[in-house]
């Protein structure tokens, strides 16, 4: 497949559509999904946590969502 390079995306061409309900809608879907996870894979820590107070767990998800968002080395 060819490489086009456009000065603007003015220049370049429209999206195609796809009909509403087509069935090959959901197989796009889900190829879409293989690849995000393939790309950005979320990790979640294993198993089942406790804590004493809310504001444990709300201190134990900001740690989480900012390794997360973190590059890691």
């Amino acid at each position: 497949m060819p490489i086009r390079r456009y000065r603007s995306v003015a220049d370049m061409p429209d999206a195609a559509w796809r009909r509403p309900l087509d069935p090959r809608n959901l197989e796009l879907a889900c190829d879409l999904s293989t690849a995000a996870m393939r790309l950005a894979p979320r990790r979640f820590p294993p198993g089942v946590h406790r804590y004493r107070t809310i504001d444990a767990a709300r201190a134990r998800r900001a740690d989480w969502e900012r390794s997360v968002r973190e590059p890691h080395e």
